[in-house]
């Protein structure tokens, strides 16, 4: 379904070369959205031609650190507006949610900075995260570059039992080793992986159901998901008033896929992950005190999910040690609760509303206590926060927690209780702002967008070595003249440096890691970092070493190990060592990684770039 997509939106349809350029529909900008609408002034934007682009403001709760972000969005949304982009104002709910409900569409690209923007895969829309400099050229010419990206489905079968529900089923997938799969065809063909859900039961999960599975890829390191799009998603339109928006979206009989998962919805029980992304059953746990319980987020729960924790938890209040945090996805769910009483339930049962901020994803607002357990239907992003001592489970389980103070079966409940989802939604998009009438205040001064100046990568270069991406946190990153060599050992150190991949360079000149997905690669390299795998070998090599000589980009062969030299300056005794390295950019995106920045595609495209477009 994937390659459905893409050969429809490019000059080849066949999708030969490395990178092919492909006609975008939507943009969502939530990370970093002023810097890639400098970057898109810079490639000559007058007035985008997308279908849809908008600008999520993610900080719903302003603090004085804050202050400063809210400020600049204020004072630049004239200047975005007249681009012909759409604002989500703060308190709209998260972007993924509120996106799904109101401009999401089926058999659609769009691409983000927002990696958890891949819920919208859920109605049938292939998300994928790119650099800013490739949102730029989407912004103002419509168009960007890509890897043809290989394919997982997975067929979904049976009818889950009761007390199970989607989150229950997407950490099975985890369970099941999906994750292992989409890192071992990335590791065979170098390209991107899109895991795909079908099967007779996919046509039994409602859009939202499937949005939580779809959430899934980035913490599996796809590039993106996507479900079929049916009469479900029909059905979904209609009752957000966008039924014009509806493509029918199905896998072609026989089309090739690299691996198939079988998963039967009725062999699964109600599980939870631990703070080290294991997952087990919530049996293995009966009995564990919580401190914190936040329902919610921007994943995890869907709109039934709330019903019936707000049924299970009706006449019952939350004990005294425990937090109870409800942070509703959307504005649409929260009138929708409020109007059918379940919001009244759930605060009588002394649930706290939280405001709809993304800090609340990363665990920056409402953090896990020290000591205790905090249970949260959403995972936590990959970061330095600490403590992690978090448990993600269903919202069915999270209301047993509520209940009783302590995680356990939601099966011990005596009865499953039966939600009926209102079918008149409320799509008044009140925080949505499309015009510039009062975008911004008078006498306040415009907001100067500029791109930041790109440190090009030309010769050969030493680096400074640090372990893990810790240090970036503490102000590492800035107190070095030679630049830095990030070593990852897992898959979250990668994903936690992508989501800052922005921020970090040029001070971050290159990613060593024994795994980094295709899409990291490219945003890696579109801001001027190389991103550098080594083997099993190659990380006993590289433990104590300091520092890294790498050398010129044209001394590297495409797709072939190349022997760098690693040292430790402070022990003048001590041999260089010798380690193989694979740069894994491809084609044009190793001229991203020399020049520093994506922008410059289309002016300085030649060679590969050219080759890339067939």
């Amino acid at each position: 379904m994937a390659q459905k997509i893409l050969a429809g939106r490019c000059a080849d349809p066949t999708l030969s070369g490395d990178v092919v350029s492909v006609k975008v529909d939507q943009i969502v900008l939530a990370r970093q959205p002023l810097r890639a609408i400098a970057e898109a002034r810079e490639a000559g934007l007058k007035k985008t031609s997308a279908e849809v682009a908008i600008v999520y403001d993610p900080l719903a709760v302003t603090s004085t650190a804050a202050r400063a972000r809210s400020d600049e969005m204020h004072a630049a949304a004239s200047e975005v507006l007249a681009h012909g982009v759409v604002i989500g104002r703060p308190g709209v709910g998260f972007p993924a949610p509120v996106h799904l409900e109101r401009f999401a569409s089926p058999a659609r690209l769009c691409v983000t900075d927002e990696p958890r923007l891949a819920g919208v895969g859920g109605i049938g829309m292939l998300t994928l995260v790119v650099s800013p400099g490739m949102l730029g050229q989407a912004l103002a010419h419509g168009s960007i570059l890509v890897r043809p990206p290989r394919s997982v489905q997975v067929l979904l079968s049976g009818r889950t039992r009761p007390f199970v529900c989607a989150r229950d089923v997407a950490l099975e997938l985890v369970r099941r080793g999906l994750g292992e799969a989409v890192s071992r065809i990335e590791a065979q063909h170098h390209a991107p992986v899109v895991i795909e859900f079908a099967g007779p039961s996919a046509r039994l999960l409602s859009v939202s159901e499937r949005a939580v599975l779809a959430g899934l890829a980035p913490q599996l390191g796809a590039a993106g998901a996507l479900f079929v799009s049916d009469e479900r998603t029909e059905v979904f339109l209609r009752d957000q008033r966008r039924s014009k928006a509806h493509r029918a979206l199905v896998p072609d009989a026989g089309a090739p896929c690299d691996e198939v998962l079988n998963v039967d919805l009725g062999a699964v029980d109600p599980l939870y992950m631990d703070e080290t992304g294991a997952v087990r059953s919530v049996r293995e746990i009966v009995g564990k005190p919580v401190t914190q319980v936040l329902l919610g987020g921007d994943s995890g729960a869907t709109l039934r999910d709330l019903f019936a924790a707000a049924a299970l938890l009706k006449s019952k209040r939350v004990p005294a040690r425990v937090e109870f945090l409800v942070a509703v996805p959307s504005r649409q769910m929260l009138e929708v609760l409020a109007a059918s009483g379940a919001l009244t339930d759930l605060i009588a049962t002394g649930a706290r509303l939280v405001e709809p901020d993304g800090r609340v994803m990363s665990g920056e607002l409402y953090p896990p206590a020290p000591a205790g357990l905090s249970a949260r239907t959403h995972d936590l992003e990959p970061g330095v926060t600490a403590p992690k001592n978090v448990a993600v489970a269903s919202a069915e389980t999270l209301a047993f927690a509520v209940a009783t103070g302590e995680m356990g079966d939601p099966r011990s409940f005596k009865w499953p209780v039966r939600v009926t989802i209102p079918r008149a939604l409320p799509t008044d998009d009140v925080l949505v702002v499309r015009d510039r009438k009062g975008a911004i205040d008078a006498g306040k001064k415009a907001a100067s967008l500029s791109s930041p100046t790109p440190t090009p990568w030309k010769g050969s270069q030493t680096l400074e070595i640090v372990d893990g991406p810790s240090l970036l946190a503490n102000g590492k990153a800035d107190a070095t003249e030679s630049g830095l060599a990030v070593v990852c050992s897992t898959l979250d150190e990668v994903r936690e440096l992508a989501a800052r991949a922005a921020d970090i360079a040029p001070n971050v000149r290159a990613i060593l890691a024994p795994f980094i997905p295709s899409g990291a690669v490219s945003l890696f390299s579109g801001v001027g970092i190389a991103a550098l795998r080594f083997d099993a070998a190659g990380a006993k090599g590289l433990k104590g070493q300091r520092t890294v000589a790498l050398p010129a980009p044209g001394q590297w062969a495409e797709g072939e190990p190349t022997v760098v030299t690693f040292g430790s300056p402070k022990d003048k005794a001590a041999e260089a060592t010798k380690v193989p390295l694979t740069w894994l950019a491809l084609g044009p995106e190793r001229a991203w990684a020399s020049a520093g920045t994506s922008r410059s595609t289309r002016a300085g495209e030649t060679g590969a770039g050219a080759r890339a477009r067939g």
